[in-house]
């Protein structure tokens, strides 16, 4: 009998011990939000995040299938434990001058162990701000907001999520570490100004796989302060591929190391894989890179290495302070839009070294030639078939 009791008070404890550690929902609209596409759920929001973030167990925010308007929000930790953010409806931010005057639209801030995913919408409504967008020729513009940014977020997972028409960039991340951006979608016309798909700098290990980005910008950039990135099977385009930089612009350090670029595809895009300093006194790295097996589908500069980037002249007539070394290019095929198919254009006072050309084929489809390729300021070496002709 006492066996048989004591038998039933442990089963009894590890019920309550799975009752407790169980998923506890925090639905939005239980806070009040409303889905009609029309009403500020801003508060509601943040109050089911500030419930959730508090609750010991393993919480998720949940927003249920429905259209909600979401005015500039942040999600700030640290919080007592993991915690989910699941969107499955649509999220439409603000399209009034007044209210979409911000930063980001929606922020997730010193979080660990962050997941936020759902298979849901964020909708940027970008067209009604596009036209604000004048930065590259006024210098007191406004700023228009990142769709969703995180910043010092670790050991965390965004995915299955889809983007579409940002007002800026559809994703920033920032000081942030060992953070997975998996199976997710972005959207945005080609035409459309400064929205790259992902921007990141100061971070490290950082996973991007599964992606299929197409924008105006940079699919991805990688900005000072991005170490141990992993890219693949990624689809980018239209937009301007996948870009290292621009760096050295002011007189701070620019690192950017450790990077992988593999098993993607470009259609469209200006460029294809791109790494870019300004000729300026800001000095830096960046090394051990890799691309390979990328295909690219009518682009128009595959690949380029650029130390005398000047977007918007007049500028500086240094040479590059940033030093460019390992670097692999391997089986890189398709078309590129531009006779000068590889250009590898390095600094004068700091010649890129240890640049590898493995198995090139980038014939030019258009008229007046074959592809060619152009080098400066570079120690490298080619190897297996290199079509245009390797310059090194």
């Amino acid at each position: 009998m006492g066996l048989k009791f004591t038998f039933c008070w442990v089963c009894l404890l590890l019920c309550l011990l799975v009752w407790v550690t169980e998923a506890q929902i925090f639905n939005v609209k239980d806070y009040g939000a409303i889905a009609d596409g029309a009403t500020d759920n801003s508060e509601a929001f943040l109050k089911a995040w500030k419930e959730a973030c508090q609750w010991t167990g393993r919480p998720k925010v949940w927003i249920p299938y429905g259209t909600y308007k979401l005015n500039s929000v942040t999600f700030e930790g640290p919080c007592k434990g993991p915690i989910a953010f699941v969107i499955k409806g649509y999220l439409k931010a603000p399209t009034i001058p007044s209210e979409f005057f911000t930063e980001n639209w929606i922020n997730f801030r010193y979080l660990d162990r962050l997941t936020v995913s759902g298979g849901g919408i964020l909708d940027g409504q970008g067209k009604e701000a596009w036209s604000f967008n004048d930065c590259n020729t006024n210098s007191n513009c406004v700023t228009l907001p990142t769709t969703m940014r995180f910043d010092f977020v670790t050991n965390s997972w965004v995915h299955h999520l889809r983007s579409i028409n940002s007002k800026n960039t559809h994703f920033v991340v920032f000081g942030c570490e060992n953070l997975n951006i998996t199976n997710t979608r972005i959207a945005a016309p080609g035409d459309s100004p400064n929205t790259d798909g992902i921007k990141m700098a100061d971070s490290t290990s950082i996973t991007i796989k599964r992606m299929k980005i197409r924008t105006g910008d940079d699919c991805i950039a990688m900005l000072p302060g991005t170490k141990n990135v992993n890219i693949a099977d990624l689809v980018c385009g239209p937009g301007h591929g996948i870009s290292i930089g621009s760096l050295g612009k002011d007189g701070d350090q620019n690192d950017v190391t450790d990077i992988s670029v593999r098993n993607c595809t470009f259609h469209n895009t200006s460029d294809g894989v791109r790494i870019k300093t300004w000729a300026s006194p800001g000095i830096g790295k960046v090394s051990n890179l890799i691309y390979e097996d990328i295909f690219m589908n009518h682009v128009g500069n595959p690949i380029i290495i650029d130390q005398e980037y000047c977007p918007y002249p007049p500028c500086s007539q240094e040479a590059s302070r940033v030093q460019i070394n390992n670097v692999t290019y391997r089986n890189i095929w398709g078309s590129s839009g531009s006779n000068v198919a590889v250009t590898l254009r390095c600094s004068q006072s700091r010649p890129c070294r240890d640049v590898v050309l493995e198995n090139i084929n980038l014939p030019y489809y258009g008229q007046g030639g074959d592809a060619t390729a152009f080098c400066s300021n570079i120690k490298g070496l080619s190897v297996g078939q290199q079509n245009p002709p390797s310059c090194m």
